[in-house]
């Protein structure tokens, strides 16, 4: 996706104004409530006239103030999953799916309805009413209906605001399959850091109507880990889980990582706050904690009152939380080793 972005808009005492272009297949507009990220997301799909400026997607002008172009959003082939999922209520599952589809000419129906079903896992649902059916699963739904109109771009915003934390990590295994097996362009907006973390790459991080940085989700989360309790909150994909009596064992790259709570999918995604992640100057003669890993320190670095020490754990990343005091104690430095200590009761399983 090449997008192209310079417009400005002023909505009573609101005036936003934004000016970027990214290259990007997952970009996240991040921000609080009242920052501009639905409203640029309304000027993109064309639900609000932009009073100056332009926008360009994979080259093509979709509004244009000096030249009177404002393609209608019709016209613009960009779909949009919005917080609520706002299927047809007198349409059943199946036809809701279709509805996009049916109306777009044939040479533009690139996914085929069957091979997107199996990847959201409609199967079980085709048959019911909307009615009936989950927050999760309306999100699903919704989310397939709109793929299925074949757009160049998906706009998602706040797609998992009104769902429990249980059911937000059920969806975002969902959301993740179909664009990557789809290929489709995705900007993702949500006020969520961890939803960043999982859904996208580069990040623009938006406050009262302006961008703030653009960076990535790594950063982004490394720039904040001062303004939350919770610290830096690291998360890691670990593979192919075996039982150890009432452990879990998984793959974490080349080596090992025991967990309290675990799975029998291949993959499963966890996080760890930074602030669980105690560091030693020499392997501990002895520990309570099961997870013992040999470390390099990459970077050394201030957030507020804290240190933060980012790990090179035999080509795996974590980030650490320290005191100043302990950086001196321990003899900290970049390029030099350390050890770091985890519980197994540490890790949060999210799916």
């Amino acid at each position: 996706m090449n997008l192209e972005v310079s417009v400005e808009k002023q909505l009573g005492d609101f005036c936003f104004a934004s000016d970027f272009s990214v290259r990007c297949r997952r970009v996240g507009i991040f921000g609080p409530s009242g920052s501009g990220k639905s409203t640029l997301m309304h000027m993109l799909a064309g639900l609000l006239k932009p009073d100056r400026g332009f926008i360009r997607l994979n080259g093509e002008t979709l509004f244009d103030g000096r030249s009177r172009i404002n393609r209608s959003t019709e016209n613009r082939r960009i779909g949009v999953v919005f917080q609520h999922a706002h299927l047809f209520p007198h349409m059943g599952v199946r036809r809701n799916l279709l509805y996009g589809y049916k109306r777009i000419p044939k040479a533009q129906r690139v996914i085929d309805p069957d091979a997107l079903v199996e990847v959201l896992d409609l199967g079980p649902l085709l048959s019911r009413k909307v009615d009936a059916l989950s927050g999760g699963e309306r999100q699903r739904v919704a989310l397939g209906r709109t793929v299925l109109s074949c757009p160049r771009l998906v706009l998602m915003d706040e797609p998992l605001n009104g769902l429990d934390e249980r059911l937000k990590f059920q969806i975002i295994p969902y959301l993740k399959n179909v664009f990557a097996e789809f290929k489709i362009p995705l900007m993702f907006i949500s006020h969520s850091l961890s939803e960043m973390r999982l859904m996208t790459d580069q990040v623009f991080e938006f406050a009262n109507g302006r961008i703030r940085a653009q960076t990535s989700a790594h950063q982004l989360a490394l720039h904040r880990m001062g303004t939350t309790q919770e610290g830096y909150t690291n998360i890691l994909e670990l593979r192919d889980p075996r039982n150890q009596k009432d452990l879990f064992v998984y793959r974490w790259g080349d080596q090992d990582l025991i967990v309290t709570v675990g799975g029998k999918e291949q993959a499963s995604m966890f996080e760890l706050s930074s602030r669980e992640i105690t560091l030693f100057k020499r392997h501990p003669e002895a520990s309570s904690a099961r997870n013992i890993l040999h470390c390099r320190v990459k970077k050394i670095f201030d957030v507020g009152n804290r240190v933060a020490v980012e790990l090179d754990c035999n080509g795996q990343q974590l980030v650490s939380q320290v005191v100043g005091e302990a950086v001196r104690d321990l003899g900290l430095e970049e390029g030099g080793a350390t050890i770091a200590v985890i519980k197994a009761s540490a890790f949060r399983k999210l799916y």
